[in-house]
């Protein structure tokens, strides 16, 4: 089948797209020019189509791109400053710790991740609905779109808090879903995740890993069972995940962004050929003042002398009297061929497992997996004796450096050791409640059934 006809295939799913909030869908023909809904998923062909415009959807505006909750939840917590003038986009609130509402970064971020979610509904019930597809590869395509659901779900929680929780493309329901509790989400998630992992297998679909596979659907779950604080359950599927052969570690620093690393669990393919990653243009700029994101003179002040990754994934730019720091994990500005955007790597599957150790009273047994990305940089190997505490104090620290301006890292970390608190007063504006953000005012208004409001807006 011609590449256009694949075009066309996707600008029919894209059709289907109606936000949860939207007014009612209109019925309409379907242009001359595209596919039928329904013939999207005659084929594994088509079906695989589909799929790969929902990844691309990841890739251009989610919670997974380069340039959204990486930037958000970096400046939102300490380790991003943001130098931004523009009072329209929303940015400096949340960089302040002021965001209300009707903040169109936080409007945008919702409703990216909800369109998404629809994709996802319609990949799968298509799918389901299918009777040419073989049964092998309906439950792979659905799989997959259950696992990316997922994930959505999972970044919304955390940023927001009692969701909705949509199944279906029926707009007539979609439109006055109510929230349900984290707590439900959780248990929900757990849920269609197990369902994930039964139905993928460990074969990458793709060599270049742009595919997520059942190791990147058990990291996920390993997550959520952390945050129900099921720490054996997480410690033995991470331990699925460190004992295959499809992985492992880098040990040079300078490669730990490189596409072909056998470290990577998945990562995002940029939209066209040579195309730099959305993390080069988000954090880039040299030869004068940032005009958008620099590194925080606080995250950079963690650094030892001897923390090689300073040096590999940070550069200085200077102007007169003046110095500020950049985010380099990636390099390619132009021509890419060498970075992909990296969603899962084995660093952090390491540093989880360190901590559902350490949460169990496993000290000895944490230590190895903490000092792999230590050692790597350089630094000491850490040494027992080490208290639980000081123990889940330096795994926090490990996943700052590490991590930094990765997938909102340093947020979700903090949540998830209930130390948002503790640490992030630093912030002048900062309030117990700014665990969560508001939901959409918009969204509020379309649908009373969302109220009430999250505690504080």
């Amino acid at each position: 089948m011609k590449t256009h006809i694949f075009i066309y295939t996707i600008l029919a799913i894209l059709l289907l797209q109606v936000s949860l909030s939207c007014e009612k869908m209109l019925e309409v023909d379907v242009p001359e020019n595209q596919i039928p809904t329904e013939s999207v998923f005659e084929t594994v062909q088509t079906a695989n189509a589909a799929l790969a415009e929902l990844y691309a959807g990841l890739w251009n505006s989610s919670p997974l791109a380069g340039n959204q909750t990486g930037r958000l939840l970096g400046s939102y917590t300490d380790d991003l400053t943001y130098y931004g003038t523009n009072s329209t986009t929303g940015l400096y609130d949340i960089f302040q710790n002021q965001q209300i509402d009707s903040n169109a970064a936080i409007s945008t971020y919702w409703a990216s991740a909800y369109r998404l979610v629809y994709v996802s509904n319609a990949i799968l019930e298509g799918t389901e609905k299918s009777t040419t597809i073989p049964a092998t590869e309906k439950q792979r395509i659905k799989g997959e779109a259950l696992l990316v659901r997922s994930i959505l779900f999972f970044y919304l929680q955390q940023i927001f808090g009692d969701i909705p929780y949509p199944t279906s493309t029926d707009y007539q329901i979609n439109q006055s879903l109510s929230k349900i509790q984290s707590s439900e989400v959780l248990t929900q998630l757990e849920n269609d995740l197990n369902t994930s992992i039964s139905l993928l297998t460990d074969a990458y679909r793709s060599t270049e890993r742009i595919i997520p596979n059942r190791k990147v659907a058990q990291l996920m779950l390993a997550k959520i069972y952390m945050l129900q604080s099921k720490w054996n359950n997480a410690e033995t599927l991470l331990r699925t995940i460190t004992q295959s052969s499809l992985y492992q570690p880098e040990n040079d620093l300078s490669k730990v962004f490189t596409k072909s690393g056998s470290h990577i669990l998945w990562q995002l393919k940029p939209k066209n050929n040579g195309d730099a990653t959305q993390e080069v243009t988000a954090y880039y700029f040299t030869g004068a003042a940032p005009s958008n994101y620099a590194l925080s003179q606080n995250l950079v002040n963690i650094f030892t002398a001897g923390d090689q990754r300073k040096n590999q994934w940070m550069a200085t730019v200077t102007v007169g009297q003046n110095t500020w720091y950049r985010a380099a994990k990636y390099k390619a500005l132009t021509n890419n061929t060498s970075e992909f955007s990296v969603v899962f790597r084995l660093e952090e599957v390491y540093l989880l497992l360190a901590e559902t150790l350490a949460q169990q009273d496993k000290i000895a047994d944490a230590l190895p997996y903490l000092n792999v990305t230590r050692q790597r940089a350089t630094l000491a190997a850490l040494v027992m004796p080490i208290s639980k505490q000081s123990l889940l104090d330096e795994i926090l620290l490990e996943n700052r450096k590490e991590f930094f301006t990765e997938m909102g890292h340093r947020f979700l970390d903090l949540k998830r050791m209930n130390r948002l608190n503790d640490l992030l007063p630093i912030k002048t504006n900062w309030k117990s409640y700014h665990s969560f953000w508001p939901l959409p005012q918009k969204e509020l208004l379309l649908n009373p059934n969302l109220n009430p409001q999250n505690t504080g807006y």
